[in-house]
């Protein structure tokens, strides 16, 4: 089969978020930024995304584009390598790697829609669907709020479900029962710190957290701290898995994790760490070591992405992206029994860009 890549489009989109802001242990936002990718073959368009900064858009356009315009849509693992040398003066981690996330994607979604296969299958896929957690519980919100957005899950059939925490600690402890309470005794609980604590206060707070039924502690430290997310993990209640990675932008780093011993649980998003390619390679690192692997977010990718990644356990539901996605993709897949299942009838991702529904949310770059 012989295809050539005729044309790379890169678009960047500033999502305003559902309410006026959102916030979790250490950061606060009100908007979310999509930049898109859509590589041009005849009849076939491949499309991968990443959340980021538009500045991702320009590294695309003004340093990657010439490399995905020459390379064989059929090998995109070889167009990721040179991508990767490409970005090396840029610095291979940040608005870099989710550049080359974003372009791998969108290569994988065009291996796969010129096959007449879905992405899941092209990879080829271990798991029929995936399980998928509620996430969102913004610290900000109110207690309706909260309350009704865990119902939303609980009602789509999600077993379990996590929350941000680590800004108002007095706060916490409420909001994790407040879950309880509207979940009932079957939902897992979950919370996310977001590195919100030094290593002893995270000890603090996975007792407390473990007596409350919590059993998903994550970053209750800064992923940066390898050691400190060690002495975490290695005494944490047990039956409280301690995980992290969702900034991890390299095998190197990943690796590093691992060694350290650092997680129960490795997470890694395919729209940050490069692409569909090293999610693959994560997997790997992952069976090594008889460890399970989560997906952050990006559900709409994710989905296929884990259905082949034997060790994969779960993927993160967030509620900004499967909101963003639904609005500016058709074709997105909807929880069925708390599982995501992609659709063998759809080749690719299965997505088409709404682009007249995203124009109006366009963010400007060069």
């Amino acid at each position: 089969m012989e295809a050539r890549i005729e044309r790379v489009d890169v678009g960047a989109y500033e999502i305003p978020t559902a309410t006026e802001k959102e916030s979790d242990g250490t950061l606060e936002w009100d908007s979310t930024t999509l930049v898109v990718v859509e590589l041009r073959c005849g009849e076939h368009t491949g499309l991968g995304y990443t959340y980021c900064d538009k500045a991702a858009a320009s590294v695309i356009k003004s340093k990657l584009s010439s490399i995905v315009e020459r390379a064989d849509p059929l090998m995109p693992e070889r167009a990721w390598a040179e991508m990767q040398g490409q970005a090396r003066q840029l610095g291979n981690e940040g608005i870099a790697a989710m550049a080359i996330s974003a372009v791998d994607v969108a290569l994988w979604d065009l291996k796969a829609k010129l096959l007449g296969v879905c992405l899941a299958d092209a990879l080829p896929r271990f798991h029929e669907s995936v399980p998928i957690y509620g996430s969102g519980g913004f610290c900000n919100y109110t207690s309706e709020q909260l309350r009704e957005q865990v119902q939303g899950w609980v009602d789509d059939g999600l077993c379990s479900v996590k929350i941000k925490v680590g800004r108002d600690g007095q706060e916490d402890p409420r909001r994790v029962g407040l879950v309880r309470s509207v979940g009932g005794d079957d939902v897992e609980l979950m919370v996310d710190a977001n590195g919100a604590n030094n290593p002893q206060e995270a000890l603090l707070w996975a007792q407390r957290y473990s007596e409350l039924g919590v059993t998903y502690f994550e970053e209750p430290v800064s992923s940066d701290d390898l050691l400190g997310l060690a002495h975490v993990r290695g005494r944490a209640p047990a039956g409280l898995a301690i995980a992290a990675g969702e900034y991890g932008w390299n095998l190197p780093y990943f690796q590093r994790m691992l060694e350290a011993g650092a997680v129960h649980i490795l997470q890694a998003d395919v729209t940050r760490c490069g692409g569909i390619t090293n999610m693959m390679r994560v997997d790997g690192l992952c069976k090594a070591r008889c460890l399970p692997s989560s997906a952050h977010c990006a559900p709409a990718i994710s989905a296929h992405a884990c259905c082949a990644m034997e060790t994969n356990i779960h993927i993160e539901y967030f509620f900004d992206h499967y909101r963003i996605e639904g609005m500016l993709f058709d074709g997105t897949l909807a929880p069925n029994g708390g599982m995501l299942t992609p659709d063998r009838n759809r080749p690719g991702l299965g997505l088409e860009f709404k682009r007249s529904d995203a124009e109006r949310y366009r963010a400007g770059f060069s």
